[in-house]
């Protein structure tokens, strides 16, 4: 059964009211406390260790997939395998996420490993939030590792987001991109205090014509940390971009590391990256508008995470 904790939660990370309609999982506290499949999407659990086999058929167009993760116990650490088969030609979405709500003193931990087969002509955009929160003294660890294998013309859209109240996160992305392959990794990330953040995307792009975009926002507040190191590799004729723009305020400390590799004469890719504050000009004119100087800055900070 779902609390009230559980419901706010699932709205913080997957915009959800109430249990939603097609296929889901939803986990908490390292259990399955609720899954359906529909006639074109199946939920597995698998057999050798904790997690779920999502297989899509092919074809499917327009259905939903929702597998968020919730904890709400301190001193819990949980660890998930999930596996994605996309079929040939199929268009879906795919929201995922997790929220952490942290009484105790003792840490709350949440790692996920999710491996994406996104087979010839099939599209899939996934979203994966993260928040935490709760009184207690305990850190709200977490840590996804994402693997992408597109084949052939498959496009996949990643929007990987923290929204608030993580502590610490590691988050790794490894893609493979075959022949007329695209993908688009946005990334969005907020931390506060002394929280630690560390993203590593590496990108592959194996096949003729292949593209990527990687796409990173950031805002460090406090005393808090961040890390990026987004990597595109062309070993083909492709194409690639990488961009990372990042706000720092009081005492936070932001390190931007973009690398672009060419195997090939035609690979042709790009990178940049700024690390900044806000504009006091920008502040200002918010303020004219009638908005105090904390309801202008936390303006500025939703549109530039949008």
């Amino acid at each position: 059964m779902l609390n009230a904790t559980d419901n706010r939660l699932l709205e913080a990370i997957a915009d959800l009211h109430a249990v939603p309609q097609g296929a889901y999982n939803i986990r908490k506290n390292g259990e399955s406390v609720g899954r359906s499949s529909t006639a074109n999407i199946e939920i597995i659990p698998k057999q050798d260790r904790p997690g779920i086999d999502v297989i899509i058929k092919p074809g499917t167009k327009g259905e939903s997939v929702h597998i968020p993760v919730l904890l709400t116990a301190a001193g819990l650490q949980d660890m998930v395998y999930n596996t994605f088969d996309i079929g040939a030609g199929a268009d879906v979405t795919i929201v995922a996420g997790c929220g952490i709500h942290n009484p105790g003193d003792a840490d709350a931990e949440h790692n996920g490993i999710h491996t994406f087969i996104i087979r010839p002509g099939a599209r899939v955009r996934y979203v994966e939030k993260h928040y935490g929160e709760g009184a207690g003294k305990g850190r709200r660890v977490l840590n996804p590792k994402t693997i992408i294998e597109i084949e052939e013309g498959g496009r996949a859209e990643m929007e990987m987001v923290q929204i608030r109240g993580v502590d610490n996160t590691v988050r790794e992305t490894e893609a493979r991109l075959a022949k007329n392959a695209f993908l688009l990794v946005s990334e969005r990330l907020l931390t506060h205090g002394e929280q630690d953040a560390e993203s590593k995307i590496t990108v592959d792009l194996l096949g003729e014509d292949a593209t990527a975009q990687i796409v990173s926002r950031s805002v460090a507040q406090d005393k808090s940390r961040q890390i990026f190191y987004p990597r595109l590799v062309g070993h083909n004729k492709s194409r690639g971009h990488v961009q990372c723009d990042s706000i720092i305020m009081q005492e936070a400390q932001i390190r931007s590391i973009p690398e672009i590799a060419a195997h090939s004469p035609e690979a042709q890719l790009i990178h940049e990256a700024a690390i900044g504050k806000i504009a006091g000009e920008q502040i200002v004119k918010l303020m004219t508008l009638g908005l105090s100087e904390q309801e202008a800055e936390d303006t500025i900070l939703q549109g530039f995470l949008k």
